[in-house]
């Protein structure tokens, strides 16, 4: 059963333009254009979703709800594929299915084709296309086999659906192309085929039609060369000679570009410039050769405690920055290992700021919806953002004291546990287990760290008590070394000077005859 409410308009509205938005069927009366007093009908299988389209496209409510069966024809776009890989251009929140997408049931063949296409199952997809199943079906969000197909990678299924007819740049509703998926993906053998059959490079999101609104950071991407480009650890890339090449999600690098623009710090990363105006879009930050946190720990293990709490500096001077940004404090939030660059002299930068939050006029803030472990590693992730609670800067503090523990322990925490069972441990007041030599939490490095990860956000130190207290064991680390280091030396010296006179027989002879 879905619900119609009768709308007049009060301005003109294209209609074809509402078509399926939100998932919902709009249907004029008269032409595509609907002209000031006519009638409009949405359909929706539920009331408020409906009114709140029309409201949203400016309709006036004409008469009370009435529920009605759609018609046949109408359950020609009623259908949604909900199975693997999404439009790359669709909203991060995942869609609710309109029915059996599985394949299972043969209520529709063209949603079964769909499911075929993803699954690669070549002879079912002859099978339903010789039969008479329309190559070119779009389910409700406008999605082709060829989407579909193209999300996956799935190359042979592209080349058999394109032999047998199917549109090569299909829009979704959001504007995705087949090409465009296979470019977000980066399925490159599905990107060459359909480039060969005609397929149109994309169109950037961020396009702007007059050039003169061309922002004054835009990079022409013939200018970047990735013949020497090495994966780091977090789909990022960098050539020899240029900067490190940054790969987001559309929300994450809109909001990184937007962030980056404002900040400046010697252990922030560098942004230098971005490619907005063709696809694929990019972020361009100083080149950062010595990879990231996690890939150096990976290799050399437990840090000694100079070298660890040297790090710890870098960190913690980067994040009071952004903690202490004017006139918008900026929460990282997804601070770990990953997310920090090694430069060439070995000091460490902040870095990947997706998922970043802007405290303008509160002290807090609240994601719009759960965060889920593949938008962030849960590893690191502090207990009140895995609730969902509201959150501040001290969601850093939590993060960066598991972080600065890895580095003593040589080992992430909870490394016997699985991912999605960390922030449970967590919630449950239970941490990473001290395992290394005592010695190596002196002059209060254990203490501090136990501050930081904190049940209370409340009693986490800000970052800059955390550089005043780091600061200090970095002094005693080196008052103890230099004590051990110059009797060493000493001795090494006088050491030298014995084995030089015992070496020179002639200076021996000259002071026996003076005698």
């Amino acid at each position: 059963m879905w619900v119609g409410l009768s709308y007049n308009c009060d301005a003109a509205v294209n209609a074809q333009q509402c078509m399926g938005s939100y998932g919902v069927v709009i249907r004029n009366h008269e032409d595509l254009v609907v002209l000031p007093g006519a009638d409009i009908d949405v359909y929706s299988d539920d009331v408020n979703v409906a009114e709140a389209e029309a409201l949203h496209f400016g309709l006036g409510l004409n008469r009370e709800a009435e529920v009605f069966r759609p018609a046949p024809m109408e359950s020609k776009s009623s259908a949604r594929f909900t199975l693997g890989k999404q439009s790359s251009l669709a909203p991060d929140q995942p869609l609710p299915a309109d029915g059996d997408a599985d394949g299972s049931e043969a209520i529709d063949p063209r949603v079964r084709l769909m499911y075929m296409a993803n699954e690669g199952d070549l002879d079912g997809i002859k099978e339903l296309l010789d039969s008479g199943t329309d190559v070119n079906f779009r389910d409700i969000d406008k999605r082709t086999a060829l989407h579909v197909a193209a999300c996956q990678g799935r190359t042979d299924v592209v080349r058999l659906l394109l032999s047998r007819g199917a549109d090569v740049d299909p829009e979704d509703r959001w504007g995705s192309t087949p090409l465009a998926d296979a470019v977000y993906y980066k399925h490159h053998d599905v990107i060459k085929l359909l480039e060969e059959h005609g397929a149109k490079p994309p169109t950037a999101p961020m396009h702007v039609q007059n050039a003169r609104e061309v922002p004054e950071y835009e990079i022409d991407p013939k200018e970047l060369d990735f013949s020497n480009s090495v994966e780091i650890t977090k789909d990022l890339t960098s050539d020899s000679t240029l900067p490190d090449i940054v790969w987001l999600p559309m929300k994450a690098f809109i909001d990184e570009l937007a962030l980056l623009q404002k900040i400046r710090h010697p252990n922030v990363v560098q942004f230098l410039g971005a490619v907005t105006q063709s696809t694929p879009m990019m972020i361009v930050t100083e080149y950062l050769p010595k990879g990231d946190l996690r890939a150096y720990l990976k290799q050399k293990g437990a840090l000694k405690p100079t070298l660890a709490v040297k790090f710890a500096l870098d960190i913690a001077r980067g994040m009071n920055y952004l903690h202490e940004n004017r006139p918008e404090a900026i929460i990282h939030r997804d601070l770990e290992p990953s997310n920090i660059l090694r430069d060439d002299s070995g000091h460490l930068k902040v870095a990947d700021f997706g998922l970043s939050k802007l405290l303008k006029f509160a002290n807090t803030v609240k994601e719009d919806r759960p965060v889920t472990c593949e938008e962030t590693s849960w590893r690191y992730a502090a207990p009140e953002v895995y609730k969902n609670e509201e959150y501040d800067t001290k969601v850093d503090v939590f993060s960066f004291a598991l972080i600065l523990q890895e580095m003593i322990e040589g080992c992430p925490p909870f490394p016997t546990k699985q991912e999605k069972e960390v922030p449970k441990a967590y919630i449950a007041n239970e941490r990473p287990p001290f395992r290394a030599p005592t010695k190596h939490y002196a002059y209060g490095l254990r203490e501090l760290i136990e501050d930081c990860w904190s049940e209370e956000p409340f009693r986490r130190p800000t970052f800059r008590q955390i550089l005043m207290k780091l600061d200090h064991i970095s002094d005693q680390l080196s008052i103890k070394r230099h004590w051990k280091v110059g009797p060493l030396r000493c001795f090494q010296s006088l050491a030298a000077l014995w084995k030089k006179g015992h070496a020179d027989p002639s200076s021996r002879s000259s002071r026996s005859t003076n005698r």
